[in-house]
Parts: structure tokens; sequence; C-alpha cells
């Protein structure tokens, strides 16, 4: 197991807390939060040796191009997704890729072409496949310095700051942690693409969601998940298609050790907790999540559960540090979660957490000669106050 911790400011800048350091509701405590930054690597029982390498011996990866699955289903099997069944078949490939052979026209099945990812086999269907060759990769490598806290042959964790993209997108071309590990790995140059991303499950977030290509078909280097671009935090990524089936699973089995430090706009009612209320896309807010309570309707909502812990409470209960532990991984689920018992994080504009909201509840506990550095403060959070914190991994 694989225990990685990266210790990091929440807010928007060192700056903008250090300049708080008088100010009695956000004191220094040993764990460094909020204005210092350190960062500590804890392995356990890794059987890598934690050196670190450089993304070499390219050529010793798995290539699954060109390999032929010709294979009847088992008559017991019942009915199966066309692409899970084939990722069954073949060890140590994504899901993706399989997914990209199909909709490219090599699997068929009983003899007929099939190019919809979805289709269902059942027992005595003949399976016919031709993994497709990897398409070159999608994005220009930049020379972007990258925080890398751990790095081996096979895969390497990144400490991304907020604002940060991780992939290539219509909106943000360059700049992302994709453009940066690129560069970082030597991979050659080529143009970006605005095709859709493929995902080798459908639990996509952006808080801790799975995203298996860059901006196309490939998978190298594998973004294995996601961080949302203001949340900040520990990130993998996988060098070679094998470590990038590996990890994808571990996210979807959700049995990757997931941490996230937060601050709330108010403290929760009871210091610990379990939120378990399934999320869906916020009906009156397209880009927005929302914590929808009651039993689960086809399409509408997806289930979550969320586990808290106040560390500490601040200005006198006008904000509280909050641990964050996901048993599973829905797009915004700690803003969503964090929203629904009453305590949006600090500076999510979107889910409640915003200026005068803070401003309510900070001023009337803070001495009337501090309101003008506490405004000055809050106008510097540009994202929302969110960190992940430690990452465990199989490695």
């Amino acid at each position: 197991m694989l225990n990685l911790y990266a210790f990091s400011c929440i807010s928007p800048s060192t700056k903008a807390f250090q300049s708080s350091t008088s100010l009695p509701f956000f004191p220094l405590n040993p764990r460094g939060f909020p204005s210092r930054v350190l960062l500590r690597i804890f392995t356990v029982h890794s059987s890598s040796n934690g050196s670190l390498n450089s993304c070499e011996n390219q050529s010793q990866r798995i290539n699954f191009a060109g390999m032929r699955l010709e294979e009847t289903v088992e008559a017991k099997c019942g009915k199966l997704r066309l692409d899970s069944w084939i990722s069954s078949r073949i060890s140590g490939i994504s899901r993706a890729r399989i997914q990209s052979s199909i909709k490219s026209g090599l699997v068929a099945v009983n003899g007929r072409v099939v190019n919809k990812v979805s289709h269902n086999v059942k027992g005595g269907d003949k399976v016919s496949c031709t993994i497709s060759e990897l398409q070159p990769l999608r994005a220009e490598p930049e020379d972007i310095p990258l925080e890398i806290v751990y790095e081996d042959e096979h895969l390497l964790v990144v400490n991304k700051p907020p604002h940060m993209v991780v992939h290539p997108a219509p909106g943000n071309p360059t700049g992302t942690l994709v453009n940066g590990i690129l560069h970082h790995c030597s991979l050659p140059t080529v143009a970006t693409s605005s095709q859709e991303v493929l995902s080798d499950v459908e639990d996509i977030s952006d808080d801790e969601g799975l995203c298996s290509t860059l901006c196309g078909e490939s998978v190298r280097p594998g973004i294995v998940h996601r961080l949302d671009k203001g949340t900040s935090g520990l990130l993998v990524v996988a060098k070679d298609e094998h470590a990038h089936a590996h990890l994808s699973e571990q996210f979807k089995q959700h049995s990757i050790q997931r941490v996230y430090a937060s601050l709330t706009s108010g403290v929760p009612s009871a210091l610990r907790g379990r939120i378990e209320i399934p999320i869906g896309r916020d009906v009156n807010n397209r880009i927005r999540m929302s914590a929808i309570p009651g039993p689960i309707k086809q399409g509408q909502a997806r289930h979550a559960a969320s586990r808290y812990k106040v560390i500490e409470i601040l200005a006198g209960g006008g904000s509280a540090l909050v641990e964050w532990r996901l048993e599973t991984g829905r797009t915004h689920q700690i803003r969503a979660h964090a929203k629904y018992i009453g305590v949006p994080l600090l500076g999510d504009e979107v889910y409640g957490g915003t200026r005068s909201m803070a401003l309510s509840l900070l001023r009337p506990r803070i001495p009337p000669s501090c309101h003008n550095q506490l405004s000055l403060m809050l106008s510097g959070l540009e994202r929302p106050c969110l960190h992940a914190l430690a990452l465990g991994l199989g490695h």
C-alpha cells in the first residue's frame, strides 16, 4: 500500500492567510493549517524502491495493439455490456481502449460488427475483437513546474495547485496538468483535440472521478482520476496501460483511500458523521449538483456517501477545518454534501459559500477593528477551500 500526504495552504494564496495571522479567527496550529506548506511522503509496504525516475523504458510498456480475441460467451453468463465482457477477458487493458476498439468497428458479435459499447452480450454469443492502435497524444508538452511528491517507472503522484485544469479541453487547450506531464515524461508534441473524453466507468467526477484519457483515445500518460480546477492536492497518473487498468479498477471498487481537508462556512451541527444522500444534477442549474434525499429515481440521482470529522473550530464557530473521507466519487460530492448539511465550503460561490455568507458569520465574532482586514482576506478567496490531502493506493 502506497500512502501519500500533501499538506498545503487551502487558501488561494499563502500570502492571504499570512497577512491575517493577527486575526483571532484563523489561529496557527501544529498541523500547519492554514498558512504553512508541508510535504511528506509515507510509504508503507511498498514494492517500489521509491526512486525518482523519469518516464523511461517506454518501449517495454505493454501495448495491446493488434491483439485478437475470439471467444464464446459462457452459457451461464447473463446479459453483460460488451465492453465490460471484453475487459474481463483481457487482463491489464483499460476499458477506454476497448471502447475505442468497438467504436472503430473492430469488434463483431455473431459475425456482425457492433460499434455500440453498451451493446449487451449473452451466453452463447461469439465475440471477435481486435484491439485498436494507440492514438497519438492530443496535447502539447509544456515546461510547467510540477510538484511531484512520488514517482517510479509505473506511476507518479502530483500535488496539483488550485486553478490548474487537469486535461486539455476546448476552453483550456494549454497550461493543463497533462501538458506539464507530457513535458516531464518527454512525450512527443501533437495538436490538441476537442474530442470527447472516454471513461473507464460511468462514475466521472470533477473532485474525485475517473478519467481514462487525455482528450482523445490514448492512455499516455494515464489520467486515472481528476480534481476540479479549483481543488488542490494529490492526483495519481499512470505511466503505462497496465498500471492505468489496475488503478482504474481500484477507483471503481472504491478501495482507494482518499482524504480531503476543507474550510467551511459555519460548523456542522454534529462534529462527525456520515452523509448518505444521493447526488444528481440540479434541475435549476446545470453546472451544479444537488443532494437529493429520498429513493433514487432512475436517471435523476446516484448513490453517494461521505464521512466527515471536524478537526478544529475556527472564528468562535464561524468556520471549521473539516476532514472528509469519500466512499463514492460523485461529481462535486463534498461540495454538494457540505451544502446539504448547511456548511458550504468557504469560497464556494456555486454552492452557497459566498463572500457575503462568510462576512455574516465572521463579522459578529471579531472586533470591529478587524472588519476591514476580514473583507480583504475574503475577497482573495477565488475558489472553494478544498484540498486533496491524502491518497492511499495499492501499487
